[in-house]
C-alpha cells in the first residue's frame, strides 16, 4: 500500500528538513527580538515621554507556525500617552524616530516605516524585525488599535488573546501547528506559481482551528490535509467561520462579504473581507487539485508514483 511508500514518518521527516523553522534559528530570532526590547527599554529610561506599556513577540514565531523560510519577525509595541499620534503615518514616523534614537549607529535605511509597521534591519544577522505599533489606552485584556496590513486603517486587536487562542488549539491537538505549517508551505508554492493567488496565513490558521474545534484528528497528516482541502472544496469558503472564545457569536455584525472568517478577538473584523470571488475560485481550484493528488498518492501502487503525486502538493523538494 502507498502508506508504506510514503508514510506519516516520511511526512514528519519532510517537515523537519524542509518545512519547519529550525530550533536554533528560532532561538536566534527570539534573542534578536529580546535585544530590540532591551534597547527600547534603555531608551525609555532616558525618555519617559515615550510611554511604552508592553512589547510582545507576535506573528508566526510566537504562534509556533513559522516556516523555515522565515527571515523577519513581528513584535507588537503597545504605546499610550497623550503625545502618541492618532494618525497612521504620524504614528509610524513617531515610532521610527524613537527606534532610530535607540539605535544611533544604524543607517537611516535600517529603520524604515512601512504601511503598518516599522522595519528594523539588522545587517549582521540579515534579520528584519517588523515593529507593529498598537495605540493602547489601558484595557485590561490588552486591546488596542494597530495599523491594518490590509489597508493601513486602525484595527482593534489584542495580541495576548490571539496567542491564547492559538495556544488553546495547540493544547487540544499537539499537531495543530504542524498541520498549519504544512498548509502554509503548500500555499507558498501556490503563490510562487501564480501571481494572482492569495491565501493569507491567518485565514489558514483559522480554518485549521475550526477543524480542530470540530474534532478532526490532526495527528494523521494525510488525513488532516484532506480534511482541510475537502472543507474548502465542499464549502467554497462560503460558510462563515467564527469562534466564541472571547465574544458571543450573536454580536458579529451582518455583512455581504464573499468570504467570512471572523477574527477570534474582534467580532467586527472579517479577516477575509477583501477577498473576491476570483480569489476564492483560485483557492478552491488549488484545493481540489491538492486533494486529488493526495487521493491518488494514497492509492498509488509504487513508490515513484506515490512521490510524484505528493510532489504535486509539496513540490520537488519532497522526496519521500
Amino acid at each position: 500500500m502507498s502508506r508504506q511508500h510514503v508514510s506519516q514518518q516520511h511526512l514528519a521527516e519532510f517537515c523537519e528538513e524542509k518545512v519547519n523553522l529550525p530550533h536554533e534559528k528560532a532561538l536566534k530570532l527570539r534573542a534578536q527580538a529580546r535585544e530590540l526590547r532591551d534597547r527600547l527599554k534603555g531608551y525609555l529610561d532616558e525618555h519617559p515621554d515615550f510611554t511604552l506599556k508592553r512589547m510582545q513577540l507576535s506573528g508566526s514565531l510566537a504562534k509556533r507556525t513559522a516556516l523555515a523560510s522565515l527571515n523577519d519577525i513581528d513584535v507588537a509595541c503597545y504605546i499610550s500617552g497623550a503625545s502618541a499620534p492618532q494618525d497612521t503615518k504620524a504614528l509610524l514616523d513617531y515610532l521610527a524616530d524613537r527606534l532610530r534614537k535607540a539605535y544611533p549607529n544604524f543607517k537611516p535605511e535600517q529603520v524604515k516605516p512601512q504601511t503598518y509597521s516599522v522595519t528594523v534591519s539588522f545587517v549582521g544577522s540579515g534579520l528584519d524585525v517588523d515593529v507593529v505599533p498598537i495605540l493602547y489606552d489601558g484595557d485590561p485584556d490588552w486591546y488596542g488599535n494597530l495599523v491594518s496590513q490590509d489597508d493601513g486603517s486602525f484595527l482593534k486587536t489584542s495580541i495576548p488573546r490571539h496567542l491564547d487562542f492559538a495556544k488553546a488549539r495547540r493544547e487540544a491537538s499537539p499537531d495543530f501547528a504542524q498541520v498549519i505549517r504544512l498548509i502554509k508551505y503548500w500555499a507558498r508554492l501556490q503563490k510562487k506559481a501564480s501571481d494572482g493567488f492569495r491565501f493569507k496565513s491567518f485565514m489558514i490558521e483559522l480554518i485549521v482551528s475550526k477543524l480542530c474545534d470540530d474534532g478532526v484528528d490532526l495527528s494523521d497528516y494525510p488525513e488532516a490535509l484532506q480534511h482541510f482541502f475537502t472543507y474548502i472544496a465542499r464549502t467554497g469558503l462560503r460558510k462563515r467561520i467564527a469562534f466564541d472564545d472571547f465574544y458571543d457569536l450573536s454580536t458579529i455584525p451582518a455583512n455581504n462579504d464573499v468570504v467570512q472568517i471572523i477574527d477570534p478577538v474582534n467580532a467586527d473584523n472579517n479577516v477575509a473581507r477583501l477577498y473576491t470571488q476570483a480569489n476564492v475560485d483560485s483557492i478552491v481550484d488549488a484545493a481540489l487539485e491538492a486533494g486529488d493528488a493526495i487521493d491518488a498518492a494514497l492509492a498509488s501502487p509504487t513508490k515513484g508514483e506515490t512521490v510524484r503525486y505528493w510532489q504535486k502538493v509539496f513540490g520537488p523538494a519532497f522526496q519521500g
